[in-house]
């Protein structure tokens, strides 16, 4: 088998209630940068990008296709080191690795529907097959910094539809923060886990400081508390604080996770699988991870493309540390409106009463949609 095209796909739509996050970015559209894979034997896999949609676009156009044509689509690690020779010189901590994610995803893609089997089985099988998933919600909808948002209601709304962990975005100065915190946490059951992330928008007092009130909360993690570049800054809070401290979604291969896992600096890594390099490296920086005894949990953002690839690397993840009775794998579900995710697949991914299951088909186990793709591509 040989690899004959690879094509991309830019995919844009505006969004009916603009968000953001403590980075003070606007959502206004949702977009993907998805790509083809073809074959001369008439196989297709698909893959995703994570970031800028036309910046991954043009590497993958102008890097990646050339350097991949007439190779063998198994030979995942040989095409891998490849491409990142492409890209490492100029920009290996960046849009060049997530652009390899989206190629790499399609390579497995295309070997699990040649050999009829899913991904998870061709990464040496399933540890589990069930997650639970918490919802990711909670942003910051008002255009003019009013951000009294109605986060108890939105939290309930999910509590509600049987998910039993909540993450909520985080922004405002320490102690107004706090407050708004505490009102969630009151409101949800017992049961229900809460996660806060702060998209590293606080500095080192001021994380220590909503550090040590989340401890007494019970609250499930601190996610990027502050810059994923000042790794001191994490180690330094995870000496001082019980919480476990999360992070990851904006480091790329196992070169950067090294880096956090050699610092101690996190409790829980999250790489993504559309941007630290696919499905070829976060297998690898798992099986670090695993061997420090750090918990893996996958940060998902995108469309159903991505989120199909980070359950089958989910599955196939060990629990780390190993015990008799694990410590459950969670699945990020993300809430925000979003097609890309509901409808670009003919059988999306959906939670069962806060429950979601690895797609059992060939490849990544799902069926594009073109009429999708052609209603809401741009380039």
């Amino acid at each position: 088998m040989k690899i004959t095209g690879v094509t991309t796909y830019v995919l844009r739509t505006s969004v009916d209630k603009p968000f953001t996050s403590a980075r003070g970015w606007w959502y206004k559209t949702k977009n993907a940068m998805l790509v083809k894979v073809s074959t001369d034997e008439g196989i297709e896999g698909w893959g995703e990008a994570y970031g800028p949609a036309e910046v991954t676009k043009t590497v993958v156009d102008t890097l990646l296709a050339p350097s991949i044509s007439g190779h063998n689509p198994f030979d995942t690690d040989v095409l891998w080191e490849k491409m990142y020779q492409r890209v490492e010189d100029y920009d290996p901590q960046g849009f060049g690795v997530a652009a390899i994610s989206a190629v790499d995803i399609a390579l497995w893609d295309i070997m699990g529907k040649a050999l009829n089997r899913p991904v998870y089985a061709l990464l040496g099988g399933a540890h589990r097959k069930t997650f639970r998933a918490y919802a990711t919600g909670l942003y910051f909808s008002a255009e003019e910094g009013d951000f009294n948002t109605p986060a108890v209601e939105e939290a309930l709304a999910y509590q509600e539809q049987g998910f039993t962990g909540v993450k909520m975005k985080i922004a405002l100065p320490p102690k107004e923060e706090l407050k708004r915190v505490q009102q969630v946490r009151q409101a949800l059951s017992d049961d229900v886990e809460l996660m806060v992330d702060a998209n590293h928008g606080y500095n080192l007092t001021n994380a220590l400081f909503l550090g040590k009130a989340f401890e007494e909360m019970g609250l499930a993690w601190f996610e990027e508390p502050v810059s994923p570049h000042d790794l001191n800054a994490y180690a330094d809070l995870r000496n001082k604080l019980q919480i476990p401290l999360a992070g990851g979604e904006n480091a790329f291969t196992r070169y950067a996770f090294k880096d956090i896992i050699e610092k101690r600096a996190m409790d829980i890594i999250q790489p993504d699988v559309c941007c630290a390099g696919g499905i070829t490296e976060t297998k690898k920086i798992g099986q670090i991870a695993e061997a420090f005894g750090i918990s893996v949990i996958p940060h998902v953002w995108g469309s159903a493309v991505g989120l199909h690839a980070a359950l089958h690397v989910m599955a196939a993840l060990p629990p780390a540390p190993h015990s008799w009775r694990p410590v459950p794998m969670w699945m990020e579900y993300e809430q925000t409106e979003n097609p890309f995710r509901d409808h670009l697949v003919q059988n999306p991914v959906e939670h069962d009463g806060g429950i979601v299951r690895v797609p059992e088909g060939p490849g990544l186990g799902f069926s594009i949609d073109e009429k999708v793709i052609d209603r809401y591509r741009i380039s």
